[in-house]
């Protein structure tokens, strides 16, 4: 086979094209880098959980979730700017992480034995625990009252099936997408009670269309300590991401983002769990 010669012009071309690459010119980065430089960072979170993970109409995240996340990826060496949120709802998780759409997830994930066996886990960084929230009056006051009512939960969620299988085995159990469709269901009357973490409905409770609408029973039916999932076998990850939740708790960053983000809603948080011991 003959070589094509390659001409001056050519050569200078393909020299820019490689300088333009090296300088970060494509911008769609790589979510698997694990330093910054001109990549970017992919990171999971959740959309529709106010005080932890929302998508707000102007485009903008916020939440405790997010505020970890940002902290986190700043200790890995990238920029808020550098960040791409990728919505992961509950049941996609494990798969957004195997097939590599994100570098880790930030987004109410519950560490389980479960779990374990998918993905690697950092952290945990929030000891929440589950409970119920209800129309304000209400005559649900213990897990036990659902039997033969609605509860909601979303799909892929832990939540509900601990409440039939501890506490209410004759639950109607309804799953939705997502928090807010339980939410909306919750309001209409079409379920009776919205089982998740407290954290999570502490958030919801304090929005401004439903202050005065609901309430939490105050139950602490379940442990659920939130980890940062990293892909399986990814343990350098894992410790770079310990080393800055561990930062974050001690320079009290960690404190400030629960004040900022729990505050409104009035919600008892726990102190902070210590970093790198994965509970069973």
């Amino acid at each position: 086979m003959k070589l094509r010669k390659v001409t001056a012009a050519s050569a200078v071309v393909f020299a820019l094209a490689l300088t333009a690459t090296a300088c970060g010119g494509d911008d769609s980065g790589d979510s698997n880098s694990s330093s910054g430089g001109g990549d970017k960072i992919k990171i999971g979170i959740k959309y529709d959980q106010p005080g932890l993970g929302l998508k707000t109409p102007d485009g903008s995240f916020t939440g405790f979730d997010v505020d970890v996340a940002t902290y986190v990826a700043k200790e890995l060496g990238y920029e808020p700017g550098q960040i791409e949120w990728v919505e992961t709802k509950s049941a996609d998780r494990e798969n957004a992480l195997s097939r590599g759409d994100v570098k880790f997830i930030a987004a109410t994930y519950s560490i389980t034995d479960e779990r374990k066996e998918k993905v690697d886990f950092a952290g945990p960084y929030l000891l929440a625990h589950q409970d119920l929230l209800v129309k304000k009056g209400s005559d649900i006051s213990e897990a036990t009252d659902l039997n033969d009512k609605k509860l909601c939960s979303v799909t892929g969620s832990t939540s509900a099936q601990n409440v039939k299988k501890d506490f209410a085995p004759d639950a109607q159990l309804t799953e939705r997408g997502g928090y807010s469709e339980c939410l909306s269901a919750l309001q209409s009357g079409a379920v009776d009670a919205l089982t998740t973490d407290d954290s999570i409905l502490a958030g919801y409770a304090a929005q401004d269309q439903y202050k005065g609408k609901f309430e939490l029973a105050g139950l602490k039916l379940s442990n659920e300590n939130y980890g940062i999932g990293v892909k399986k076998g990814d343990t350098e990850t894992v410790n770079k991401i310990n080393d800055a939740l561990e930062k974050m708790v001690s320079d009290k960053s960690w404190d400030k983002a629960v004040e900022a983000n729990f505050g409104p809603a009035e919600y008892k948080n726990e102190p902070a769990p210590q970093i790198g011991n994965i509970v069973k």
